[in-house]
């Protein structure tokens, strides 16, 4: 059996020592960058790897990108073998975020051609409550060869939304809170409010009280409402810096809604240039 959306704790215990199977810790805070390798160091998933967010699953920032820019593909399918994981893999990841990290190294993957990827349910969270063992030992890592297939057309370019948003052939749904999206409170990036015609749906929304996604049911019903006519096909999805927005696509392949796509530069990007538009309600 292969998993390429979500795995429990309990799915993934049965599993961890098999050869084929490569965990990754992708915990991460925006306010500390360094706290999630720290936290790692301080005890993860036995054999998981770390995967940092800025340093393995992003290219440096420059003067036109967002704060989270794609990775150099080529580099990070290097990295990709480093680690172990070969074509054949069954890749689990996780945080302790509700999946809100761990869901960018699952979609790059998928942008890559690799399927088999699937992010832990409820993360290390679950795992602890389940009183499955965390270590301090590092995995040995025996490197292999990873092939990328990649998927251009997983995600698109500010210029892409702008015209797709102008001819009706596209919808947009926004990751971030509700006061981010209204512009009501912004505390990361310079300037506040939302893509004009963006729809918003926190990620957190797709989450019970206990971190766990929602059933597929329920998810399904709620991205349908929210998009209307459109097809998951012709719905992208952003937030700040094209990271949380990742949650989202996992949410609707869930969901059973597969196709949707990821405007990689979200926010922090599109807000870079002047003339693109900027809605906001500070009522």
């Amino acid at each position: 059996m292969t998993y390429t959306t979500l795995i429990s704790a309990s799915e993934l215990a049965c599993r961890i020592n098999k050869p084929d199977w490569l965990v990754f810790d992708c915990r991460f805070s925006l306010a500390d960058p360094e706290a999630g390798a720290r936290a790692y160091r301080q005890g993860h998933i036995p054999n998981a790897r770390y995967a940092d967010l800025n340093r393995q699953l992003s290219k440096p920032v420059n003067s036109y990108s967002g704060r989270h820019p794609l990775p150099d593909f080529a580099a990070l399918t290097k990295q990709l073998g480093a680690w172990g994981v070969g074509n054949r893999s069954q890749v689990v990841v996780y945080d302790d975020a509700g999946g809100a990290f761990a869901g960018r190294l699952w979609w790059l993957l998928r942008s890559m051609g690799h399927e088999t990827v699937a992010v832990l349910d409820g993360g290390i969270q679950q795992w602890q409550k389940q009183q499955l063992p965390l270590t301090t030992i590092l995995p040995k890592v025996v490197a292999s060869q990873f092939r990328c297939y990649l998927n251009s057309e997983a995600w698109l370019s500010a210029r892409q939304v702008e015209n797709g948003l102008a001819a009706r052939t596209l919808t947009l749904i926004d990751a971030r809170t509700p006061e981010r999206y209204l512009g009501r409170k912004e505390p990361i990036d310079p300037v506040a409010g939302h893509v004009p015609k963006a729809l918003n749906r926190p990620f957190q929304a797709n989450l019970t009280p206990e971190g766990l996604f929602l059933p597929a049911a329920r998810l399904k019903r709620e991205f349908q409402a929210l998009i209307g006519s459109y097809a998951a096909t012709q719905t992208a999805h952003m937030c700040g810096s094209g990271v949380t927005a990742c949650h989202n696509v996992l949410a609707m392949e869930v969901a059973g809604l597969p196709g949707s796509k990821l405007y990689a530069g979200s926010w922090s990007e599109w807000i870079i240039d002047k003339n693109r538009g900027v809605a906001r309600e500070n009522a």
